[in-house]
């Protein structure tokens, strides 16, 4: 098992975007950002300094299309759903949560902001791009259900292979996960942890090992995983199933993969950017946007 990696976000520096966005201008004195020693920066000066900065017109493009995605899908992504996708990655790394964002450029405001980004694209896929008949069904050949499992996770080879000596001395795996395992979001709760073949949260070792698995079975050999070793019992496979029965979860399968994948999600952004008629004035930021309108192919194509 492994903790999330990062989040998919289109929004970066949004701070700085502002001055670009605003252009700077105005009437009277320019204000000065800072000041030293016989003179100061003006916010022009700053402002001239981020359009010649490798950043800045991916700065301002991160901001037009936060803007784009907002005004055209803001209604559908709620405050509640931000909040319950912060509070999931809040739990996810637990003491170690204001390390990742720190250490992802992030503060908690626009930790927040990114992850609005995240759902207002998501909404826009699904408006702006349908799975077809002849997709669902190519997900289906690979398609491996949602599925429930005990886990323990262990720091080296030798304690895995200790646990499970002790599971096949009739050793109580609830109780075990809770001595030995080192996932602390898991353990307390005997080790049990629900997935789809498609969540990133699971290394795949671990993901083929479980679905290798019949209900009250468990691993008897160490999985190796990134962080350690496990040890699997599944709990509940449910089965395939029939197709018809499937095509629900078939679907957010397909969404799921395509908002990994880059060109999709730039032809998107593309057609929201079309559709919100964005513009840029300055001449010097022209082409802020040109790798999205590189990516207009149509969104059914793929």
């Amino acid at each position: 098992m492994k903790r999330k990696t990062g989040v998919r976000a289109l929004l970066a520096g949004i701070s700085a975007a502002a001055l670009l966005a605003a252009g700077l201008g105005g009437c009277g004195r320019d204000p000065a950002v800072a000041t030293y020693d016989g003179g100061e920066v003006s916010q022009q000066e700053l402002y001239n300094e981020l359009k010649r900065s490798p950043s800045g017109k991916t700065v301002l493009a991160n901001l037009l299309i936060y803007k784009a995605l907002d005004r055209e899908y803001g209604s559908s992504v709620s405050a509640k759903s931000v909040d319950d996708a912060y509070a999931d990655y809040k739990k996810q790394y637990g003491d170690n949560f204001s390390s990742y964002l720190s250490q992802n450029g992030f503060t908690r405001e626009s930790f927040r902001q990114s992850l609005r980004t995240n759902l207002l694209s998501e909404v826009a896929l699904k408006r702006l791009k349908k799975v077809s008949e002849d997709q669902l069904r190519e997900a289906w050949e690979t398609y491996r259900p949602r599925v429930t499992v005990q886990h323990i996770l262990v720091g080296d080879e030798s304690t895995a292979r200790r646990v499970i000596a002790e599971l096949k001395a009739g050793g109580d795996f609830s109780t075990l996960a809770g001595t030995y395992s080192i996932d602390t979001s898991s353990k307390d709760q005997g080790g049990t942890v629900t997935f789809e073949a498609d969540d990133r949260n699971f290394d795949s070792t671990f993901k083929d090992a479980a679905y290798a698995l019949k209900d009250g079975e468990y691993t008897r050999d160490p999985v190796q995983v990134t962080n350690g070793y496990e040890i699997i019992k599944m709990v509940k496979n449910p089965g395939k199933g029939e197709f018809k029965d499937k095509k629900k979860e078939l679907t957010e399968t397909v969404y799921s993969k395509w908002l990994r994948d880059t060109n999709i999600m730039r032809q998107v952004i593309s057609q929201v950017l079309k559709n919100e008629h964005v513009t840029i004035k300055d001449k010097d930021l022209a082409d802020a946007l040109d790798t999205y309108k590189a990516a207009m192919p149509s969104l059914q194509k793929k």
